[in-house]
């Protein structure tokens, strides 16, 4: 029987996303701690990700009295070989299962926790559908999170008609979906209302990098005026307030803050439609 996905309460209203800091990943990730992020989205795959190094950071924060680890948001996932380089977390011959077992593990020891908040398939092994190494993935994940070593499951890179076979065949739903999220395809509108209508959390990364066109857009600069803030914090208050837990990277401490604060403010209906249409226009 198919459970259904529940939003996890409490959740922060950013991620700090870890990808490509390399050796710097563990100083920028105290940063991020240092700033207020209580969101940490990272991956065990050394190819784009140093987890080792937020694992880090996350001993330093917490040595120092800065954090706790009931404080903390912690994401990370489960990289197919496709996606790895030579420096894998499992045994690239054993079974899917197994490797998923092996990289969880591996996690665990990397980041010096003993359960992680959310535990990601990061990606489909297939740009079409789901296939049976994916199930198998899955069934791994299902039996991490049964185990109560995950208490969320999710799902990145994926497509609508993927994420509709998963959420039919899957014991356990994801709770969390994350997108690379584009302005020019409607910022993902469809997989965004699949996920409002099932309960699932909707995490948008690379909003500003894969959106550079909107940051110089007379509407987004005239919201911005309007509100005296920054294009930045423009784009982010317009996730959250279409239902996205966005994702940030940067690397700068007065811009971490800037993000931050996307809390204390909102657009109004008016501006949400506008920065939604304009792209269409």
């Amino acid at each position: 029987m198919t459970s259904p996905a529940t939003p996890p309460t409490g959740l922060p209203p950013f991620l700090y996303g870890t990808a490509w800091k390399e050796d710097d990943t563990e100083r920028l990730t105290l940063l991020a701690l240092e700033q207020g992020f209580r969101g940490i989205d990272t991956a065990n795959q050394r190819k784009h990700y140093h987890e080792a190094g937020v694992g880090a950071a996350i001993k330093a924060a917490t040595a120092r009295g800065l954090v706790n680890r009931d404080d903390l948001f912690l994401q990370t996932k489960f990289t197919f070989r496709g996606g790895q380089d030579q420096r894998l977390p499992y045994d690239p011959g054993a079974p899917i299962g197994t490797q998923v077992a092996q990289s969880f593990a591996s996690s665990l020891e990397h980041l010096g926790v003993e359960s992680i908040d959310s535990y990601v398939l990061h990606g489909p092994s297939r740009q079409a559908g789901l296939g049976p190494q994916d199930w198998e993935a899955w069934e791994a994940m299902e039996r991490v999170h049964a185990a109560g070593r995950a208490k969320s499951l999710g799902i990145s890179n994926v497509n609508l008609p993927q994420l509709e076979i998963l959420c039919r065949g899957a014991r356990v739903r994801p709770q969390f979906v994350q997108n690379r999220c584009y302005a020019v395809m409607g910022w993902d509108r469809d997989v965004r209302a699949f996920c409002k209508s099932h309960g699932i959390v909707y995490q948008g990364f690379s909003l500003l990098t894969a959106n550079r066109a909107v940051q110089s857009h007379p509407t987004i600069i005239e919201i911005a005026t309007r509100h005296k803030r920054e294009v930045t914090q423009v784009i982010f208050r317009f996730a959250i307030d279409i239902g996205m837990l966005p994702l940030t990277g940067t690397t700068n401490a007065e811009h971490m803050r800037d993000d931050l604060a996307t809390t204390d403010f909102r657009l109004d209906p008016t501006e949400i439609g506008r920065i939604e249409s304009m792209i269409e226009q």
